[in-house]
């Protein structure tokens, strides 16, 4: 047992250092990311569209990287923004880690790019313990999953820069218990920012932008307690040895 903890938190550690060379290298261009969370269904493409078009009307270089196991559905309907958008098929990997995404992004994201949204694999498991050189990390929940979402999933609330809660047209319908959320992302993460959108109905729309660009800028960002801790429990196995997410802590190093 001893020596599956010690191989995972080797790799969350060279994932960590990769990530800081990526982060480095993006801000030395003028670049930030932004690593979107969420479950399956959460709406998120459906609002990064409509923030990637915002941000194209407003004259924001963006690009957007999606990843999914299979299809190039979420790309096709990205790239209706007119912004540069690639998809990442990660062949049943079920996260991004930092050396994917720099390897992805070689020869194809803009030199001008300010912001690059990432689109990472929906789950709420196993990409929470990966940092990809993100300045902000944002985690989505809709109105229909239930309000002890950050509770059942601590370490992706824990870590999140923002969350924005999506579908907020049809919170009546699902019965959304608003305070009752917020008191358990309060719970898991103190003082973090919670968001309310629609991308249907358009309510909330440019608020990510707007945070995005706040945070590219040199505005403080949230330092989540979470990531301030320096102990690491590994409680999720990943198809590759070794691979293992769901640990609070490892992403340490907070975002300036």
């Amino acid at each position: 047992m001893c020596r599956v903890v010690d191989l995972q938190q080797s790799v969350l550690a060279k994932n960590d250092t990769t990530a800081h060379r990526l982060r480095t290298e993006l801000a030395a261009r003028g670049t930030a990311v932004v690593n979107l969370l969420s479950s399956p269904g959460s709406g998120k493409t459906a609002l990064l569209e409509r923030e990637l078009v915002l941000a194209r009307e407003t004259g924001v270089p963006v690009a957007a990287l999606t990843a999914d196991l299979a299809t190039e559905n979420d790309a096709m309907r990205l790239a209706r923004s007119g912004a540069p958008v690639k998809q990442v098929l990660t062949d049943g990997l079920c996260h991004l880690e930092a050396r994917m995404l720099g390897g992805h992004l070689d020869g194809w994201l803009p030199e001008d790019t300010r912001l690059l949204f990432v689109e990472n694999v929906g789950n709420l498991v196993c990409p929470a313990s990966y940092d990809l050189g993100e300045t902000l990390r944002v985690v989505l929940a809709s109105v229909t999953e239930g309000e002890d979402k950050p509770l059942k999933y601590p370490t992706a609330f824990g870590l999140a820069h923002l969350v924005l809660v999506t579908k907020t047209d049809i919170a009546e319908a699902a019965a959304f218990d608003e305070d009752t959320f917020r008191a358990h992302v309060e719970q898991v993460n103190p003082g973090v920012e919670v968001l309310l959108t629609s991308a249907r109905r358009g309510d909330g729309v440019g608020s990510l932008l707007e945070r995005a660009l706040d945070a590219v800028s040199g505005a403080p960002v949230h330092r989540p307690v979470m990531a301030q801790q320096h102990h690491s429990t590994h409680t999720h196995t990943h198809a590759e040895p070794g691979a293992a997410t769901d640990a609070p802590g490892a992403m340490a190093q907070t975002r300036a």
